[in-house]
């Protein structure tokens, strides 16, 4: 392959450029951008095709950022293709409100894939972006029509790579034979503490060989662009395996700090900028400076992604010709447009009906609309059976010669990496096209809150599928048993949590869950038997709380979620033969019940009459929709579940007990304070 000086001086551009952004915005870290200009150069100016006036074209490459400390350097190549990146959004580099934030936001800056900053999300969430091509391609390509092939290229530092969650996702990369995922590995040997040989010193190649990945090591990446090149091109040939390029480079190469932790996460001095731009050929008087031939050679790239592009179009038109209903559900996916009735296949139900846990009728409902979503792609981290989360006819997401799934198969195993599987979810919805949907214990989210914080701030549909969700999961103990777990979902902006109490819960949930394009949510599901209660129902879920049971002239409001919202109905009926009559709140939505009008939540918490919460969990954050709660603010205890309700006092006489005392207090009282009022939004 041929390079001219014009690529010499776009390198160099890309490395001062980064210098003024980070001088500029006093904040960031300019040492990596000038360590892997090189690598990032070639993959924008040769081998990715992209279109940045359609930056979502579904079969464009996806580039990923993992290590989102260098953000500047994805900014400056955003800028230079001709993305609607101006140079001004560069000078404004980690300013309020700015299209250039502090680390890459999918949903602020046109052309990022994903939200990444936190070392190694991004890793996981490049391995959901080729997992999800993968499918769409098993799924969509036709003889003659290859509508998905693109490529996921991924830049990781030192820093992603000491990650667990990268290590999950990788492992589980090449257990699935990605082999249109390149990663390289920019191994500077530098983290924020210094030298790696502080505190990394494995092999990496080693590992990455173990996981079942393709190794390629490139030992000069700060000069050396034919042997980055052909490692790029033999790294695409490889097709059973993803492939790590290991390239070694410079950090802040050019700088009179390169090659420590001086350029890693401060600005450069500025008479060591003037120094760069003198060594680079810049003018060290003029800033934000791009060469004519530096802006040609990009703008030419896109050009070539454009027709590229171009061509995909007319391709998928003859598609629409040849296989029109696949062609027509490919359109609405991307559109993220859902069947027509969809929803009239979720199970309702009545009092009449059996018993049965939460995460029973989760199941139920992903029977009913597995077939009529076919955009829905489930999986569990290791807990299928417990989850409940494969449907009856369901295949496997696995390699074509696996003998045990294909790509087409819907069904994920994502093994036991929670943090893994919830990253992993990130890239595979924002790839377009997909719902994705992922289950452990309740209790495990924590494991994976990184991600699931992620899904939040993005705004990506993700539906989180977590069962066990309390001391209800009984012999297992307090290491299993979620305490505060509900508290951290519900304090997380944007992030949706579901308690249903029965199955017109269940179902309300996700339509919910399924039909909030830029929202998260968490499905917290029981594994004991919960009855079908009168006043449920699909539509009354989607208002987050409502009154279960109505009675005039009320002595006290009993508010409840999931499994003890039947505890509530019961020791409501014991309260009446002691004189006191309890309205019933159901509430299993906290986050969509803060949403609603302030008349609508005045109805369900009605002043003058005292509220008491009463759930399984701690009783954080109660306080905003009761006057006194009734829960567990220790950990919990090992036994049958009914008895460690019992040891807990959640059990409908210890219930109305504690609400005797609570109504004779405010009756003392003689005023009860304002609930709503207080959290007036």
């Amino acid at each position: 392959m041929n390079f001219t000086e014009a690529d010499s001086k776009a390198i160099n551009t890309i490395r001062v450029l980064a210098a003024d952004i980070v001088f500029k915005g006093n904040s960031g870290h300019p040492g990596a951008p000038m360590g892997c200009a090189p690598l990032a150069h070639l993959l924008f100016s040769r081998y990715m095709n992209y279109n940045p006036k359609n930056p979502k074209w579904a079969n464009r490459d996806r580039f990923v950022l993992s290590n989102g400390h260098a953000c500047a350097l994805q900014y400056i190549l955003l800028h230079l293709t001709g993305y609607p990146t101006t140079m001004e959004d560069l000078k404004q580099f980690r300013q309020l409100n700015s299209k250039t934030p502090g680390h890459p936001e999918s949903h602020i800056t046109t052309g990022i894939e994903v939200t990444t900053g936190p070392l190694g999300q991004g890793f996981a969430n490049a391995v959901g972006l080729a997992i999800a091509e993968a499918h769409m391609a098993a799924t969509f390509n036709k003889p003659g029509f290859e509508i998905f092939n693109n490529y996921t290229f991924m830049i990781a530092g030192d820093g992603c790579l000491q990650e667990g969650v990268a290590s999950e996702a990788a492992s589980l990369a090449g257990h699935l034979k990605l082999g249109k995922l390149v990663a390289f590995y920019d191994d500077n040997h530098i983290s924020i503490d210094g030298d790696t040989q502080v505190s990394f010193t494995e092999d990496v190649a080693k590992r990455f060989e173990a996981y079942g990945w393709h190794v390629i090591i490139v030992k000069d990446g700060n000069h050396d662009l034919e042997a980055i090149a052909r490692a790029i091109e033999e790294a695409k040939k490889v097709t059973d395996k993803p492939s790590l390029i290991k390239v070694f480079t410079t950090i802040g190469f050019g700088s009179l700090n390169q090659g420590t932790e001086k350029v890693h996460g401060s600005p450069l001095k500025a008479d060591d900028i003037v120094q760069l731009k003198k060594a680079f050929g810049f003018n060290p008087e003029e800033h934000f400076v791009v060469p004519k031939t530096t802006y040609d050679l990009y703008h030419a790239k896109a050009e070539k992604g454009a027709k590229v592009n171009h061509e995909w179009d007319a391709l998928l038109e003859k598609y629409t010709g040849a296989h029109p209903e696949l062609a027509a559900q490919l359109k609405r996916r991307l559109a993220k447009k859902l069947p027509e009735g969809w929803a009239k296949e979720l199970p309702r139900f009545t009092p009449a009906d059996k018993a049965t846990a939460t995460r029973k009728l989760s199941e139920a409902v992903l029977n009913k609309i597995a077939d009529i979503l076919p955009e829905l792609i489930v999986g569990s981290a290791d807990l299928t059976g417990s989850n409940l989360t494969r449907w009856k006819n369901a295949v496997d997401f696995q390699p074509n010669d696996s003998g045990i799934g294909n790509y087409a198969g819907r069904y994920i195993r994502y093994g036991v990496r929670e943090h893994g599987m919830s990253a992993t979810m990130n890239g595979i919805d924002a790839y377009g096209g997909l719902i994705p949907a992922g289950a452990t214990f309740l209790n495990f989210i924590s494991y994976a809150s990184g991600a699931v914080r992620l899904s939040a701030l993005t705004g990506h549909r993700i539906i989180y599928i977590m069962t066990h969700d309390s001391i209800g999961l009984g012999e297992d103990g307090p290491t299993h048993q979620p305490i505060e777990t509900m508290a951290t979902i519900r304090a997380t902006p944007n992030l949706i949590d579901f308690r249903p109490a029965d199955g017109n819960e269940t179902s309300g949930a996700y339509l919910y869950a399924i039909e909030s394009k830029n929202r998260p949510s968490v499905l917290a599901l029981t594994r004991q038997d919960l009855p079908q209660l009168e006043g449920t129902s699909i539509e009354k879920t989607l208002k987050g709380g409502y009154v279960l049971q109505e009675v005039q002239g009320a002595d006290v409001t009993l508010v409840a979620t999931g499994s003890e919202v039947s505890l509530i109905v019961d020791a409501a009926k014991l309260l009446k033969e002691q004189g006191i009559k309890a309205r019933i709140v159901s509430m299993p939505s906290t986050k969509l019940f803060d949403e609603q009008s302030h008349d609508y939540r005045a109805s369900v918490l009605i002043d003058g009459v005292p509220s008491v919460s009463v759930e399984a969990l701690a009783t954080f954050g109660w306080d905003r929709y009761a006057h006194e709660s009734i829960g567990i603010d220790t950990f919990g205890s090992s036994g049958p579940y009914k008895d460690v309700y019992k040891y807990f006092g959640l059990v409908p006489d210890v219930i109305a007990g504690k609400v005797q005392k609570v109504v004779a207090f405010y009756k003392k009282e003689g005023s009860v304070p304002s609930l709503v009022r207080k959290y007036f939004h």
